[in-house]
């Protein structure tokens, strides 16, 4: 069964982010250089934008609630009186109008936000794939009529300092939340619809020094298997023949509403999965990693503080222990920035100073802080070996008016899904539990 996944402000930070470019570029500011340098800034000028984003979003979250139900009142008037009335149809076309309007708004600030000409052409977003399709060019020739489908490349990208990837130069225009998660996976291709692996169980080695002519010991290994089914992430959303139509505003719209959505979910599938079908079976699902183990009064025991610190160093050393060296530690954002501020005795910061531009590290290693993960909870390990992401499918695009009764009402459907599966094969790579035990 098909169900809404409704973005109700998601893309505010995003498009704050676009608007305060507009005027950092207005004040002679380079972008370029202030970015890499000032993150902390960068995100500062997200703040002061928010509130007219949050105008926009909000007034397209209200304009497609009055469009579910001049849709649903039609539909009724359909059944009732064989036709839509006057009235019905002109208010349709009065939200078609605003509608359009709307996405025309979410463009702007997009070109506002845009890198500058001299910069290296950046990759094309999924709304612009979309309306540079051949098949969407054919869908606005016949009038929006029939049906397209477009598999798109997945635009997901790492933004985070912390995972020490390539950094893009300006400001690239995003969405709400800088996705993380799945950049640090070990990301393969299938065309399966379930994945089989086998998990390797106990391995009792029993390799020693052994004389000549003497009987070679035997050791042992046990497995086992495990399966994953691929899962399909979807939502769907009517708009209207008129933002149909707009190349520019119907990109705005696929980016900011659709595939957002999509991804969204997927990252906090990717932590939070429970596992029981459709879901996936995510980082912190039981049986996907080994508790850290540790109480307040076993780390008092081990003379060491309960605050967060201490933990997370022991966590490391327990996976180093167990030959699978951490590259990673994943907290909730609250609880980074709750460490981050942390000070000594004598007031100050014990990592850094507020001015200093500081990589989120602990002990060497990088920190990623995600809204995905729940607050109070820290994962450490080896990603790279724990666990795999395979992905069946890459964000695909559907549009039709053949949709329930689209035809007569001058709606079309847009929905965005995209097929993927994860799979834990080495729990033993994985640490988790509680920040700060009880």
């Amino acid at each position: 069964m098909q169900s809404k996944f409704r973005l109700t402000g998601r893309a505010v930070i995003g498009l704050g982010i676009a608007a305060a470019c507009f005027a950092a570029q207005a004040a002679g500011i380079d972008l370029q250089a202030f970015a890499v340098q000032h993150a902390d800034v960068v995100a500062g000028l997200t703040l002061m934008c928010v509130g007219d984003t949050e105008k926009l979003m909000k007034s397209l979250d209200r304009l497609e609630t009055n469009l579910e139900k001049m849709s649903t009142k039609a539909e009724n008037e359909l059944k009732d009186l064989g036709k839509v009335s006057a009235d019905t149809k002109t208010a349709l076309d009065n939200l078609g109008v605003e509608q359009r309007t709307l996405a025309d708004r979410m463009l702007q600030l997009e070109q506002k936000g845009s890198a500058q000409d001299d910069q290296p052409p950046a990759d094309e977003t999924v709304g612009a794939q979309v309306i540079k399709s051949a098949d969407y060019d054919g869908f606005v020739k016949s009038g929006a009529k029939g049906r397209i489908s477009l598999e798109v490349k997945n635009t997901v990208t790492n933004a985070v300092a912390s995972t020490f990837s390539e950094r893009r130069p300006g400001i690239v225009e995003g969405p709400f939340r800088v996705f993380t998660i799945e950049d640090l996976l070990t990301s393969i291709p299938t065309t399966a619809n379930a994945i089989d692996w086998i998990r390797e169980n106990v391995f009792t080695n029993a390799a020693a020094e052994v004389a000549e002519g003497q009987q070679k010991p035997q050791s042992s290994i046990t497995f086992t298997p495990g399966t994953m089914p691929v899962t399909t992430v979807a939502h769907w959303i009517k708009i209207t023949r008129q933002l149909a139509m707009d190349n520019a505003a119907l990109a705005a719209y696929i980016n900011r509403r659709m595939v957002y959505g999509v991804n969204l979910r997927v990252e906090n599938q990717l932590v939070s999965g429970n596992g029981v079908a459709p879901n996936l079976s995510g980082l912190t699902n039981a049986g996907n990693f080994t508790a850290h183990g540790y109480t307040a009064a076993s780390l008092n025991t081990l003379g060491l503080a309960n605050n967060g610190f201490d933990l997370v160093g022991k966590m490391m050393g327990d996976a180093a222990l167990a030959d699978y060296p951490a590259d990673v530690v994943i907290l909730n954002t609250a609880d980074w920035w709750t460490m981050r501020l942390a000070k000594d005795s004598q007031g100050r910061y014990l990592l850094g100073e507020p001015a200093a531009n500081v990589i989120p590290t602990l002990f060497g290693r990088p920190v990623v802080a995600s809204n995905a993960m729940p607050i109070g909870k820290v994962w450490v390990g080896s990603l790279s070996q724990a666990a795999t992401l395979h992905n069946r499918e890459g964000v695909r695009v559907d549009m039709s008016e053949s949709d329930e009764n689209n035809f007569q009402l001058n709606l079309i459907t847009i929905r965005a899904e995209r097929r993927l599966a994860l799979t834990v094969e080495k729990p033993a790579a994985a640490r988790y539990g509680d920040l700060k035990p009880a």
